[in-house]
């Protein structure tokens, strides 16, 4: 083994030797949640086309051939008593437009109404029992999805979907947060957002080569395997220390840290934090009058607003447009698929700079890149509307594209998620990321909405600099607002914000 993979495994702290290997064990089995977390996000992408009814201008599926999709242009028709799905195979039945609409939309009212509640319960049972009950409403929503007979089972589905996708964004990276040592907590961190990415990534791959219904029976394996893996690790050591089991947390932080590591000084730090917490009961209203948990909730409220104000729908969904404009003829589904790869290696760029680089540096590179970006597509598509010959530059947006992704997946991508549970002492840590896992998916859910209304009302281009501008004011926002939290424990991270650095 290479001397950095031994400085990753295993370093000198305290007179002990402490483990890293099962601290990565315990993230990757609570970051399979985040795998499903992204099949579902993604799932829409190539299952509802195939639930829609075809017409003259619907794409069957890039991967055959151009006689086979005219021959089902031609022969399907809405009457038909049995039509044919975009691979070519009888649909079922189909959804219209109000159907579509509400099976893409009803996930984040899903999300939105569990995140509080899920916050709270992680407070009162504890992190991992809460994210094992989370596999049920991840099973129901691949059960129901796999025999839905109609458009109800299905748009129950997605409700269910959402109830697990927003309880596992809460609950995971605040699992995450409280099991990882101050060196590599950032690094941990990120994979919530790989493991997302890469749920996103699988089902772009397996869903434009399958059918709706195989791409989710394949899906609903993850859940139970979720359960069967992470039904082995701890319970986090905060939480055990809160409810009066120091035992219980010695013996977690023992399989987490190794048996040579001397947890003398960090099991001193938790209980200090722990006994803070127990004299300055949280409530709603003291996470709003107390300086340090209201600048924190500032934050991290603010990083999840730029986040979704960050254009990346815009250009997710423009990114068929962007590859003919580069003057590509690479099939829809292959496009995004490519995307996604970009996503996933940048976001596991992201992980190892995290520790190096710092959080700051890596969001004010991603909100500059990507707003500079915007600018430009903005610019070449204004031109491109007015008529303007642009065929030798081409190139040009499928550069942005490729640099705003790989911006986004280092920056405002994971760093978000990782830092919510940074920010928040032990007392607030629940309530607090349950409210800004809200207004993260309020926002997803508004933008999503509004998105094909302003491309209507104001046009492709002024889409893309309205985002800019957002991307312009983050960069203030993060310069004079994020603090640095690299390398620092939770009570420093409270000094810093409580204005005592």
């Amino acid at each position: 083994m290479d001397k950095p993979t031994m400085q990753m495994l295993s370093v000198r702290e305290k007179g002990g030797q402490t483990r890293k290997v099962t601290q990565y064990l315990a993230t990757f089995s609570v970051a399979i949640n985040a795998v499903i977390a992204g099949t579902i996000l993604a799932w829409s992408s190539p299952a509802l086309p195939q639930l829609q009814p075809l017409d003259n201008s619907t794409v069957i599926n890039p991967t055959e051939s151009i006689a086979e999709k005219e021959y089902f242009v031609n022969h399907t028709t809405s009457n038909d008593s049995q039509l044919i799905n975009s691979l070519g195979q009888p649909a079922d039945f189909l959804l219209n437009t109000k159907d579509s609409s509400l099976a893409s939309s009803i996930l984040a009212i899903g999300a939105l109404i569990v995140a509080l509640p899920v916050g709270v319960l992680a407070q009162k049972i504890g992190r991992r029992p809460t994210i094992l009950l989370l596999s049920v409403p991840l099973t129901i929503n691949w059960l129901l999805i796999i025999f839905a007979n109609g458009a109800g089972m299905l748009i129950a589905a997605r409700f269910f979907a959402g109830l697990g996708t927003g309880g596992i964004c809460v609950t995971a990276p605040m699992y995450i947060g409280e099991i990882a040592e101050t060196s590599i907590r950032g690094s941990l961190g990120a994979f919530f957002q790989i493991f997302l990415t890469s749920g996103i990534l699988f089902t772009y791959v397996i869903g434009g080569l399958t059918q709706w219904r195989t791409l989710s029976i394949i899906s609903a394996i993850l859940p139970p395997l979720s359960v069967i893996v992470f039904w082995w690790m701890p319970e986090t050591p905060q939480y055990l220390l809160s409810k009066n089991r120091r035992r219980d947390a010695e013996t977690s932080l023992r399989w987490l840290r190794g048996p040579n590591a001397d947890l003398t000084g960090e099991l001193e730090d938790l209980q200090k934090e722990i006994e803070n917490a127990a004299r300055h009961r949280a409530g709603f209203s003291r996470l709003l009058t107390s300086r340090a948990p209201r600048i924190a909730l500032i934050c991290s409220l603010g990083l999840m607003f730029f986040q979704q104000f960050s254009g990346i729908n815009t250009v997710i969904f423009y990114t068929n447009n962007i590859f003919l404009a580069a003057g590509s003829n690479i099939p829809p589904f292959i496009a995004t698929i490519i995307v996604g790869v970009v996503q996933t290696i940048a976001t596991y760029i992201s992980s190892l700079l995290i520790e190096r680089a710092g959080r700051r540096i890596l969001l004010l590179q991603s909100c500059i890149i990507m707003g500079l970006c915007l600018v430009v597509l903005g610019g070449y598509f204004k031109l491109q509307e007015n008529g303007t010959n642009l065929a030798s530059v081409g190139w040009i947006p499928l550069i942005c594209l490729v640099l705003f992704i790989i911006s986004y997946s280092m920056g405002f991508g994971p760093i978000p998620w990782m830092m919510m549970p940074e920010l928040f002492a032990v007392e607030y840590r629940g309530t607090a990321s349950g409210a800004t896992v809200i207004m993260n998916w309020f926002l997803t859910f508004v933008v999503t909405l509004c998105f094909p209304l302003m491309k209507d009302a104001i046009g492709m281009y002024n889409c893309f600099w309205f985002f800019a501008c957002f991307m312009a004011t983050c960069v203030f926002f993060v310069f004079f607002l994020i603090p640095e939290t690299k390398g620092k424990t939770i009570s420093q991270i409270q000094d810093i914000l409580a204005g005592h650095k």
